[in-house]
């Protein structure tokens, strides 16, 4: 019970944050509004601090003091890796990335504090006290890297699925009469989702000035996907050497389809490998008691 009640102080304590900052459009627009009013220019110094959201008055700086801490002492390294993870998972802004280093600082500062309640309190002893305040502290210090990871490959494996289904619609809008960059403005309006998200980025990419080379390469980056690199590179080498792009994207919606086929087998197959080990540890000894209880009870009655 204590575990639980440190780890849900914990969560909520990085709940409180996210929901506060998420907050922040709302605040503004509800701050512009005020200002829109005649009343607003008579009125006194302290009602107009008082019209400031208490997001600006109280959780931005406290939100500023974690961030420039977390920054200060995060390696340069580390810090490029999260801005990396970040970009992948959909959150490319500084606003996401201060949130990030904010809810880091506060779970690393909350560690000491669990670890040592979890230590004096848990009712274990010896070797077993210690190995459950380890698992509180490493679940609190490493527990936004590993969010932030889950994060990741959920969204690259919603680009991987849809990816065949994409290529397919843009194959028909080729083939139809499309060009290229309008058969993916038609994508994007019809099918929603991460990976068309990122496609209407990088037409706004192209109508804001960019090539069409620069702009795929940074899809790709964005992404992360080996499909999406396959991608990018076929349509880069049909953009230099002239080739038809529907042929390209015929051959590459075939190519995608048979992967996500392989991707569907490859984890039905590790499906028995992970019911293994629940199945040993929960399910077998509930099955052996059932079973071999009543014998193993008239047994020691013989005896």
């Amino acid at each position: 019970m204590l575990i639980l009640a440190v780890v849900a102080v914990g969560a909520a304590v990085g709940l409180c944050l996210w929901a506060a900052l998420s907050q922040v459009e709302e605040k503004a627009a509800v701050r512009n509004s005020l200002r829109q009013l005649d009343a607003y220019e008579g009125a006194t110094v302290r009602e107009k601090e008082l019209l400031v959201p208490i997001y600006q008055r109280a959780v931005a700086p406290l939100l500023a003091g974690l961030t420039t801490l977390g920054k200060r002492f995060t390696p340069v390294a580390f810090a490029d890796q999260i801005r990396s993870k970040l970009v992948v998972a959909g959150l490319p802004d500084q606003v996401d990335y201060d949130r990030f280093q904010a809810v880091q600082v506060v779970t690393v500062l909350l560690a000491p504090f669990a670890g040592f309640l979890t230590y004096s309190y848990v009712p274990l002893d010896g070797l077993g006290r210690l190995i459950v305040t380890l698992l509180v502290v490493a679940m609190l210090v490493l527990g936004p890297t590993v969010w932030l990871d889950r994060k990741v490959e959920a969204r690259q494996f919603a680009i991987r699925t849809k990816l065949p289904d994409v290529m397919d619609l843009l194959v028909i809008s080729v083939e139809s009469g499309l060009g290229f960059e309008q058969a993916l403005d038609r994508t994007v309006t019809v099918m929603p989702g991460p990976l068309t998200d990122e496609f209407a980025r990088m037409l706004g990419e192209v109508r804001a000035g960019a090539s069409r080379a620069d702009a795929m390469r940074a899809l790709e980056t964005r992404t992360n996907v080996p499909e999406m690199r396959s991608f990018v590179l076929a349509i880069l080498q049909a953009d230099t050497f002239g080739v038809s792009i529907g042929r390209v994207l015929r051959a590459q919606a075939d190519e995608m389809r048979i992967k996500r086929r392989q991707l569907a087998q490859e984890r039905a197959q590790k499906a028995p490998v992970k019911m293994l080990l629940p199945m040993v540890f929960c399910i077998f000894p509930a099955l052996f008691v059932v079973v071999l209880g009543p014998a193993a009870i008239n047994v020691a009655n013989s005896f």
